[in-house]
């Protein structure tokens, strides 16, 4: 039975590898410190945070959510270790709320590796407090106890920290947050919250559940539990989702349980960004499955109220489900690894197993059991991904051209539509584990955040290869293509785009987007050219500011063009001066609310003369690259993904001809 505690009440842990799951409603950084028998933090190698996430016998995640899971297996602890508090904070400078007090109460529960609830704990009553101690792990007369602490601190992280004895805790609290910074800054952002009304289940058979159900949380941060390394296939069918109240399972990579399940029963593979009103029809049905076989994937298998939605759901639950997957997978890969060295550890710590065959037969026995977790571990995540690869196969043809690489034939069929879609895809993710199953990246419209064209060679391996020329054409050649599916997507006369290319070196590349007459105005070059560019789109971004706050949207000047504004910059900062570097920070930070956006090609190593001034920059847009690198995070686990940019098929004329569609549209509806 689980034990709801409540302020200063204690449990007795029935066991020792345990998982720690936080739902916050906000995302919140999570951490964990241990204490000495006195509760005394020896020093910064005794704390678990995002920028040094792993310890002994503790995980925890790398990036800010609003759902965590923190991996502890008390028995692995470092020597002296008698208590495990677990802290959590709000993140600085994020734009986010700045005290619990305004954001739902954070639930904290102890479960088992299977999920099993053994304590729960609910952090009400708190107000000013930026960060709070939630619970502690404690060992008392050699058993472990949890109690539910809840202590929360005005001044921070910083204050808590310094409330369990750390030595300059300032600078640590400045460093954690830097690191969360970091994170954000190259997290893809995961889609808006949905009503919980419905979502999609699969189903598997002879294995454990280990992925229980989850409310949906409030905020922006989406994970569900990881999935059990040791479940079969994700095979699933459409059906509507009930939640369970207090289970809430984040990010972090799951319990290493992998190699052993044993009941059956639904794997519930759904997630928030998947749970949608009621649609007004059920999506496809899949086609019967043979007995003992998986249900066969279809395309739209989530729900929605249109096929776009259903698909851009499915996808968005592959790309989950392909991350928990292979997080499981390498968590039961460490854990077998683990265990391994504390069998080799305690056989060999007696003298009389270091003589003869004992030591021997020990190290065998400990490797034969590593290596057998191991290969269990990863005939379940074969399963898992060759059910995906299946799903996948049968999505992508499916896609509508927003969501289509440009290599899908609907792009030769493409008509400019009278409405925007739901997102677009810039590119493709996959993991080493397997490198042919790719995850169609989608960014949602309109564009939330400017987009930043790595064009520096010390980007990647592949670009350290390659002619720096030949990457900054590749790199402007990307941005074009971005420029015109965005082009292709919107309405005619909705979306315009100006370009400035300083140097008029990026002509080339502009060519398609030249001739095809579908440019705001010629490239802007020298410094009159890029003044009178930011100065225009400083302008709108004023005049719109000013009328939404007034509610006067009429009394916009009848000149102003009130459609979406794309700006592609190459090569910058050469031609900016401190006044165009400026224009174009207020660009990336306040464009994007009033539709102003950026789509930056930079090598980031040029810009260095102008030190951290344009951190924030960097930071605000998503990089991409021309060519394959691994950069990207998921807002679930934090895997670094490989990033494969699209790429127009070679002859192909599909370019021009999406662009000729979007001129003729625009004569057509004279624009």
């Amino acid at each position: 039975m689980t034990a709801e505690l409540v302020r200063g009440q204690n449990h007795t842990l029935p066991q020792t590898r345990l998982e720690i799951r936080v739902s916050a409603g906000t995302p919140v950084v999570a951490g964990a410190t241990l204490g000495d028998e006195r509760g005394t933090v020896r020093g910064v190698e005794w704390i678990a945070h995002p920028g040094s996430p792993q310890l002994p016998g503790l995980e925890v995640s790398q990036q800010a959510a609003a759902d965590h899971r923190l991996a502890v297996d008390l028995e692995a602890l470092p020597a002296g270790a008698h208590r495990v508090t677990v802290l959590l904070a709000l993140p600085v400078g994020a734009g986010g709320p700045v005290r619990f007090g305004a954001v739902p109460a954070p639930f904290v529960s102890v479960t088992g590796l299977d999920g099993t609830e053994i304590a729960t704990f609910t952090l009400t009553d708190l107000d000013a407090e930026s960060a709070v101690s939630a619970l502690e792990l404690y060992r008392r007369q050699d058993a472990w106890k949890v109690r539910a602490v809840g202590q929360g601190y005005a001044g921070g992280l910083a204050e808590m920290l310094a409330d369990q004895g750390v030595t300059d805790p300032a600078a640590l609290a400045g460093s954690i947050q830097e690191a969360v910074t970091r994170g954000l800054a190259r997290s893809v952002a995961p889609p808006p919250p949905r009503t919980p009304e419905a979502d999609r289940v699969r189903h598997a058979t002879g294995s454990a559940d280990h992925r229980p159900t989850a409310p949906p949380p409030a905020a922006p941060e989406p994970p569900e539990p990881l999935a059990d390394p040791a479940t079969t296939g994700p095979a699933h069918t459409a059906q509507p989702h009930t939640t369970q109240p207090h289970t809430a399972p984040g990010p972090a990579a799951g319990g290493p349980s992998a190699a052993g399940a044993s009941a059956g029963g639904p794997i519930n593979y759904a997630h928030p960004r998947r749970q949608h009103a009621a649609p007004p029809s059920p999506p496809p049905a899949a086609p019967p499955a043979q007995p003992g076989q998986p249900a066969q994937p279809v395309a739209g298998d989530a729900t929605g109220w249109s096929m776009d939605e259903r698909l851009y759901n499915q996808i968005w639950g592959m790309f989950e489900d392909l991350a928990r997957a292979v997080a499981a997978y390498r968590s039961a890969v460490d854990f077998a690894e683990s265990r391994m060295d504390q069998e080799l550890d305690r056989a060999l710590s007696d003298p009389r197993n270091r003589i003869g065959g004992a030591g021997d037969r020990a190290r065998e026995a400990a490797r034969a059991k590593r290596d057998e977790l191991a290969s269990r571990a990863r005939e379940a995540l074969d399963r898992d991904l060759a059910q995906l690869a299946a799903e996948a196969a049968v999505v992508e043809p499916a896609l509508p051209a927003a969501y289509a690489g440009w290599g899908n034939p609907v792009w030769h069929a493409h008509r400019i539509p009278m409405e925007i879609p739901m997102a677009l895809r810039i590119g493709d993710l996959h993991l080493p584990e397997r490198t042919d199953l790719r995850i169609p990246l989608l960014v949602r419209l309109p564009l939330e955040r400017g987009m930043w064209v790595d064009s520096g060679r010390a980007a990647s391996e592949s670009a350290a290869l390659m002619d720096t020329d030949r990457l900054r054409r590749l790199a402007m050649e990307t941005a074009v293509a971005h420029a015109a599916r965005l082009l292709a997507v919107y309405p005619p006369g909705e979306f315009a785009v100006h370009v400035i290319d300083p140097a008029g070196s990026a002509a080339g590349p502009l060519a398609p987007l030249v001739e095809a007459g579908v440019l705001a105005g010629p490239p802007a070059a020298g410094p009159g050219g890029v003044a009178s560019v930011l100065a225009h789109l400083t302008r709108r971004v004023d005049l719109v500011q000013m009328a939404v706050r007034a509610r006067a949207a009429d009394s916009l000047p009848p000149d102003l063009d009130t459609g979406e504004q794309l700006l592609v910059v190459n090569d910058f900062p050469h031609g900016f001066d401190d006044r165009a570097v400026t224009q174009l920070r207020y660009l990336a930070d306040e464009g994007p609310a009033v539709g102003v956006h950026l789509l930056m090609v930079a090598d980031r190593e040029e810009a260095s003369a102008y030190g951290p001034v344009l951190d924030p920059l960097w930071r605000s847009l998503l990089r991409i690259t021309p060519v394959a690198d691994s950069h990207l995070a998921d807002p679930w686990v934090g895997h670094a993904w490989t990033y494969e940019p699209l790429t127009i098929p070679p002859g192909s004329r599909v370019l021009e001809q999406v662009l000729a569609a979007v001129a003729e549209a625009r004569r057509a509806a004279g624009r």
